[in-house]
């Protein structure tokens, strides 16, 4: 179906968005530009906007015309990453070392442009709840929204939310029933041992080993603990010892992430580390810590509402550019946090290009009408007359 007119005509201000939202981008918590230029938008458009929701988040209302129905909710993320951009674009960030490099400032524009459309028609029953959420990427924003009481000082009953996924063609909606996005636990481990002298190590009880140890023991939680048929992954990611090659130091840390497709796996999988961490600690006669740093559950999309999204995406992409069951990926989004408490779906917008992270990643504009229009018409297919 092509795009309807109304969502043409905010193609150039979704880009023009976009593009200022890249060039200024804020990590967690400091999104405070950010805020302010998605409350001023809203307001403009009479919009109920409330803000410093989870510390720099914003919420919309907006009330249909056709009476009294349910209400359900539209999020986007508005955080960026602390890593520099190697892209040359000329909406390239001013910020050294902060960039839009996971789309969310896209994501943004397409939540502003859905408002935009959504207010200025207001073909719906019941009410839209906007949620512009911060601090995504260190996995504490929704956490910290529902702290400040989203629920019960904007009440919806169910919940969606797209992410863009360069993997998939550019235009196209992946989607699957049940869990989409994995688990996400980041991990440090702080050893303590006893340090000496690179020709004594007898006297010394050395953290490097221990850590060693480590490395090898939890990757027995996957392939001892976890049962073959569900999916996990334990990585570590930073080793960090030592500051001379004559001298076993004293301290070493580790740090990683869990990923997980369930609950109770993931569950496991951390009772598991900690077992693991206390009995090398025994074993080495050394002190080992370890910490949770972020963590949020995995992305379970309701059978109910994913055939809604589903249908919609059959309606504004058509049936050859929908994947209706894709494979699960062990990235997450603390979106999670919501769908717990509340029923959703979470789907993929496909734009090509390089992966989220990436330091040349962009979103891409092209897809974000494609965005509107599946907001479009999950609205219209849950709320319409």
């Amino acid at each position: 179906m092509p795009i309807r007119p109304a969502i043409q005509t905010l193609i150039p201000d979704m880009q023009a968005w976009r593009h200022q939202l890249h060039r200024q981008p804020e990590i967690a918590f400091q999104e405070h530009n950010t805020s302010e230029f998605v409350a001023r938008k809203l307001r403009g458009w009479d919009i109920e906007t409330h803000t410093g929701i989870g510390r720099t988040g914003v919420v919309g209302i907006i009330h249909g015309s056709l009476g009294s129905g349910p209400s359900i909710a539209l999020r986007a993320d508005i955080d960026a990453l602390p890593i520099a951009e190697a892209g040359e674009t000329a909406h390239r960030s001013c910020l050294p070392g902060v960039f839009h490099g996971c789309g969310h400032d896209g994501h943004t524009a397409i939540l502003l442009g859905t408002a935009c459309l959504l207010a200025q028609e207001r073909r719906f029953r019941g009410r839209i709840v906007l949620i512009f959420q911060p601090a995504e990427e260190i996995l504490q924003g929704s956490q910290s929204m529902l702290k400040d009481g989203l629920l019960q000082r904007f009440p919806f009953d169910e919940i969606y939310v797209l992410h863009n996924h360069p993997p998939i063609p550019a235009g196209s909606i992946g989607v699957r029933t049940g869990a989409q996005l994995a688990s996400v636990d980041f991990f440090s481990i702080h050893i303590t041992g006893v340090g000496s002298h690179g020709g004594t190590p007898h006297l010394s009880i050395d953290p490097i080993v221990v850590g060693a140890t480590l490395v090898s023991a939890l990757q027995t939680i996957i392939s001892r603990s976890v049962d073959p048929l569900e999916s996990a992954a334990i990585s570590i990611c930073r080793f960090q010892a030592g500051a001379t090659a004559n001298v076993i130091p004293e301290h070493a840390l580790l740090e990683g992430t869990l990923r997980t497709l369930s609950r109770p796996v993931q569950q496991q999988a951390l009772q598991r580390m900690r077992q693991i961490c206390d009995g090398v600690a025994l074993t080495h006669r050394c002190q080992i810590e370890l910490a949770l740093s972020g963590s949020t559950p995995p992305v379970i999309n309701d059978p109910e509402l994913t055939r809604h999204v589903i249908a919609a995406a059959q309606t504004v992409v058509g049936a050859a550019h929908l994947l209706e069951d894709i494979t699960p990926i062990m990235a997450g989004d603390d979106v999670a946090e919501f769908l717990q408490l509340r029923p959703g779906c979470h789907f993929l917008l496909g734009q090509g290009g390089h992966m989220c992270h990436h330091p040349q990643y962009d979103f891409n504009d092209d897809v974000a009408p494609i965005g509107v229009a599946m907001f479009d018409q999950i609205v219209q297919r849950r709320l319409g007359a």
